[in-house]
């Protein structure tokens, strides 16, 4: 007797039926691609240094000039300058803002103590936890009186100005970059006079600020100097004692000296080799002992201030194997006055862009070195 087969009915799939499945999975591995893209270009933009406006459009004033930064420790950024109609005006006053990239405060007129031009606004983290913001005031810049304000709430309220040096003329405390605290707790602000040939020292407070003694100039070769001499240094110690200047000056070069004795004395000033337009320069360390400087790489007095460039160092200061245009621009064009912080392996700096805008950058050490 034969086995009874049971036959099972399938349906059959039609041309269209197939079209259609083979659609689907084609627009499921598509949608799949196309996440994947997304996905690896947001991580891409995340590699990326950060770059950012503090404000678009200036309200209240018509330019502005050297800003400075410093980080909060809820992780925002304090940023400020002096703006008003044009620099040296009566009307400059010192302006502010704070935030993050994409979420910047709208800019206030944090300090304007009388009818004439303010200047240089310098920030300071202070080892308190407070943020210190010096400045000038003066028609001219033999006449600069130094000012200060503090905050201790994350830059929200701030304390009524005061003098830094009472009665003192030509500028005192921190001339347009930041202080730095030395390993035997030395408060040291790079300092500089303009009255008569170019002169750079540093003021140094002992008292965490309450005090300040102005070190002797340090020393110029007028013949390599050939201009009117170098101020606004940055500063770095490298090393308990030793303690390191750059400078910008007007014979077209960086200029260098060097202390080993905590800023008391200084070696006569030198030449990098890296070129200077008579414009502001920073600088910061990082913890492994890299340096990275913001500068003007123009070699002509009063020459051209873009593009605006950062270096890295790895051998404290002596060679700059890394170089990055972070701006580049044309002739005429104004990327100025950089003002640089750091935190681990990340800096940040912030720059007079054009005279219309404060520009915000963020990078890692990586990144600047295109690892």
């Amino acid at each position: 007797m034969k086995a009874e087969v049971q036959m099972k009915w399938r349906p059959r799939r039609t041309s269209l039926q197939m079209v259609f499945f083979v659609a689907l999975l084609l627009g499921g591995a598509l949608v799949g691609c196309q996440n994947s893209s997304k996905e690896e270009k947001e991580m891409d933009k995340k590699d990326e240094p950060i770059k950012d406006f503090i404000y678009d459009v200036p309200e209240g004033f018509v330019q502005c000039h050297a800003s400075t930064i410093a980080r909060l420790d809820n992780g925002e950024f304090v940023v400020a300058w002096f703006g008003g109609t044009e620099e040296k005006n009566d009307d400059v006053g010192i302006w502010m803002s704070k935030g993050k990239p994409g979420q910047w405060t709208k800019p206030v007129e944090l300090e304007k103590l009388r009818d004439d031009p303010h200047w240089n606004p310098v920030l300071f983290n202070a080892p308190d936890g407070s943020v210190i913001l010096y400045f000038k005031v003066g028609k001219e810049i033999p006449t600069w009186e130094t000012w200060y304000t503090v905050s201790t709430d994350n830059a929200n309220t701030w304390s009524e100005a005061k003098e830094l040096v009472p009665g003192d003329r030509g500028g005192r405390g921190p001339v347009k970059n930041k202080s730095i605290i030395l390993n035997n707790g030395d408060w040291l602000a790079p300092a500089s006079h303009e009255e008569g040939p170019w002169r750079a020292f540093v003021d140094r407070s002992s008292d965490l600020g309450m005090t300040w003694e102005a070190e002797e100039y340090v020393p110029m070769d007028m013949e390599l100097e050939k201009g009117k001499g170098a101020i606004q240094p940055t500063l770095w110690e490298s090393s308990p004692e030793k303690v390191h200047m750059l400078l910008r000056t007007s014979s077209g070069f960086i200029g260098r000296s060097d202390s080993e004795d905590n800023g008391k004395t200084w070696s006569e000033m030198y030449d990098t080799g890296l070129p200077n337009p008579n414009s502001g320069i920073d600088l910061v360390k990082l913890p492994d002992g890299e340096l990275v400087l913001a500068y003007n790489p123009d070699d002509k007095n009063w020459g051209d201030r873009a593009p605006l460039t950062l270096a890295v160092s790895e051998d404290n200061g002596k060679t700059w194997p890394y170089k990055v245009d972070i701006e580049t621009g044309v002739p005429d064009d104004e990327f100025s006055y950089p003002s640089m912080i750091s935190w681990g392996d990340t800096i940040a700096l912030v720059y007079t862009w054009q005279r219309e805008k404060v520009a915000f950058y963020q990078a890692t050490l990586d990144q600047l070195k295109g690892e």
